[in-house]
């Protein structure tokens, strides 16, 4: 199997940076959900350009407390799962990779013990 093939053709949206923001790579869901704000040309580009000033806060956090946030939006009749999370490598911070998948919106919850 091919490293690569689970992550580009995986059914969720998959974004990663580097340690200073700026987006290495994406999947080929996260180009076609990103497409009106660039799709792949957002490659290169830093986080923080590409969010509105609400949003630029909330990034700049995750960056300085390096610590995951995950929260369900619904947009245009469609919920998804966002979970923004640093990544490390060696034990050094190397950048975030949010992953957003689409939810039922009846998605049972299961309590376990």
């Amino acid at each position: 199997m091919n490293e690569k093939t689970w992550f580009e053709n995986l059914p969720a949206a998959v974004t990663v940076t580097d340690a200073e923001g700026v987006i290495v790579a994406m999947n080929e869901c996260a180009v076609a959900t990103f497409a009106k704000y660039g799709g792949q040309e957002l490659v290169g580009r830093n986080l923080l350009d590409v969010h509105s000033p609400a949003s630029r806060e909330k990034v700049a956090a995750l960056f300085r407390d390096r610590r995951p946030n995950t929260y369900a939006i619904d947009k245009n009749g469609v919920r998804k799962i966002i979970h923004q999370t640093p990544w490390f490598e060696n034990g050094e911070f190397r950048g975030l990779a949010e992953i957003s998948f689409a939810i039922p919106a009846d998605l049972p919850v299961q309590k376990r013990e």
